[in-house]
């Protein structure tokens, strides 16, 4: 005969339920380890607890209370102000000492918040110093319920993040009955103890001694289907964004910032508008949203036929470094020793658009324009038996690449080259075919010209130089880093897979005024006469301009303090050139 289970009255209350529905559970010898599992369960502390909240709220509900005031902690304030504008009694100066204590403060505060309501969160913004302790992540809380059996997964030591992840799941064990626990997941606590910097052998013997109730500590990992969601694409910015100045973003708080030439890792696409990325290098784990590749060029094409936004195919034209100051200065001789061979100077500063001049393309046809938002790019590093990524220098007014270049070739020859320049005039005495220049015709060389073989070219006094593609292929062939200095507009040539280039900006130092240097020295280094206020205007105007239109080309700004200074300096960046990976734009490698 079944024994009938007591009535309860009707204010009985949750936790009062479950106490008297633990008292009925008899073990069963088809079920004890069922039954036992449910009393160890329903006799939790903790669940108790939480039984007990959750009358208390119903309860709360029930009598719906409404506040008298919603503004508190504003009449507290006026009271303290009332009663310290005149002599205070004894009782007076206490009233006044708890309203101005910080937990009633507080609690004044609370009080004020439920009454008007103001839940809505705020995203409060990130701190630039933020540990790597502190990273946002989601936690869950996990407590298992066993007895001597094994906790059936086994862990690991992830290489890369010296995380502890869940390697494997045992079907049947305790683990996989929870329902709680997968592969992939990364253990930080198991009973409260941090495990981070344990053994794994220490951990298992940690999981395997627990008995009974074991709490986890887990960071969930991405499921099967979000995990093949999950982007793995990586975009150069091309422009800088500022979510606070954004009127269009759904939540300036979730906006993602970054700066032009930052490296995002976008993350999801699934929002044709938003998209949502990581900074590459960033600490914070947490994704932001960023304006995607067409919504972004949708806004510039119609800022653009609003007259907001000037085409950016239609640029002013910026002044180039023009190298040496010498009118009749080929650019080239001796220096410590080694000859080098250059460009001159004078066709760099003579080049004119002329219709219909052999040596010269036509005025391209008007084009749709092309607007910076993000390049697709991927690390790249070549392997020895490809050929080494050509080294492209270009600077603003005063910069003075040439000496620079020539004096780090000149320095280590056997690792540096320059691509030989071909020219039209007669070969000197002491020159040698294929040292100082080619020496070619003028039929040849316009021929040349109009298959589109340099990658610039010009006249001066009636002979024409110009240097080939040809030519750095020769460099590159033997294993040498070829670095050619052109104007910024040889970039569309150069920059295409075979050659990848690796850009370098170069601009001098420029100071507010003359004043505040030597009159007779020039930011770019040596003695060329007295420099004004009106050239080093010039200068800041010639760099800022090379910056607005090809600074989205540019891999590494180098700023010339002097030649000295320069040289290191563009010495380590072409050795961390040779050893460390670059991102290059994803079109350069794929095969």
């Amino acid at each position: 005969m079944k024994e009938a289970m007591p009535v309860l009255s009707a204010d009985a209350g949750l936790h009062e339920t479950l106490a008297l529905l633990t008292s009925q559970l008899r073990p069963d010898a088809n079920h004890k380890e069922d039954l036992v599992f449910l009393k160890e369960v329903f006799s939790e502390k903790s669940l108790g607890y939480l039984m007990k909240i959750h009358e208390r709220l119903r309860q709360y509900e029930r009598q719906s209370p409404t506040p008298v005031l919603h503004s508190a902690s504003s009449l507290a304030e006026d009271v303290a102000e009332e009663l310290q504008s005149g002599p205070m009694s004894s009782d007076e100066k206490e009233l006044l000492q708890l309203l101005t204590a910080p937990h009633l403060k507080a609690v004044l505060t609370v009080h004020d918040t439920v009454a008007q309501k103001n839940f809505d969160p705020v995203l409060p913004p990130l701190p630039d110093d933020l540990d790597d302790e502190l990273e946002e992540e989601s936690v869950k809380i996990v407590r298992l319920v066993k007895n001597k059996e094994p906790l059936g997964a086994t862990i690991r030591r992830d290489e890369a993040t010296g995380a502890v992840i869940v390697a494997r799941i045992m079907r049947g064990g305790a683990a996989d009955r929870s329902g709680l626990v997968h592969v992939g997941d990364e253990l930080r606590e198991v009973n409260g103890i941090l495990i981070i910097h344990k053994r794994p052998d220490e951990i298992s013997q940690l999981l395997s001694q627990s008995q009974g109730s074991i709490t986890l500590k887990i960071i969930p990992a991405l499921k099967e289907e979000d995990r093949l969601r999950e982007s793995k694409v990586y975009m150069r910015a091309l422009f800088d964004y500022i979510p606070s100045e954004d009127k269009a973003t759904p939540c300036q708080e979730a906006g993602l910032p970054f700066k032009r030439g930052d490296i995002l890792q976008v993350v999801s696409q699934d929002d044709a508008t938003w998209w949502q990325a990581k900074r590459v290098g960033d600490s914070n784990l947490r994704a932001g949203l960023i304006p995607s590749k067409h919504f972004q060029e949708k806004r510039l094409a119609y800022r653009m036929k609003m007259g907001t936004l000037h085409n950016p195919n239609s640029p002013k034209e910026p002044v180039y470094d023009q190298g040496c100051d010498k009118e009749d200065c080929d650019c080239e001789g001796y220096f410590n020793g080694q000859y080098i061979a250059g460009l001159r100077r004078s066709f760099r500063l003579s080049r004119k658009d002329r219709q219909g001049s052999p040596g010269e393309p036509r005025t391209p046809e008007p084009k749709e324009p092309e607007f910076l938002t993000y390049e697709e790019v991927t690390r790249y590093q070549p392997r020895s038996s490809e050929r080494p990524r050509l080294v492209v220098m270009i600077g603003s007014l005063g910069a003075r690449i040439n000496e620079l270049k020539q004096r780090v070739i000149a320095e280590n020859p056997q690792r540096y080259g320059v691509a030989v320049p071909h020219t039209t005039r007669p070969k000197k005495s002491h020159e040698k075919e294929g040292v100082e220049y080619h020496f070619v015709s003028k039929q040849a060389f316009e021929a040349d010209a109009q298959n589109n073989k340099f990658i610039e070219h010009g006249e001066y006094k009636e002979n024409q130089y110009g240097t080939s593609l040809e030519a750095i292929r020769s460099v590159l062939a033997r294993n040498k880093l070829c670095l050619v200095d052109v104007q910024p507009e040889a970039l569309k040539t150069l920059r295409t897979a075979e050659f990848k280039p690796y850009v370098i900006f170069v601009k001098p130092r420029v100071p507010e005024s003359r004043r505040r240097r030597s009159a007779a020295t020039s930011p770019g280094g040596g003695d060329h006469g007295r420099i004004t206020d009106e050239d080093l205007q010039e200068m800041r105007q010639s760099a800022q301009l090379i910056d607005q239109q090809y600074g989205h080309l540019v891999d590494r700004i180098l700023v010339k303090e002097d030649a000295a200074t320069a040289c290191t300096e563009l010495r380590n960046i072409l050795e961390r050139l040779e050893r460390e990976a670059q991102w290059v734009p994803v079109s350069w490698v794929r095969t």
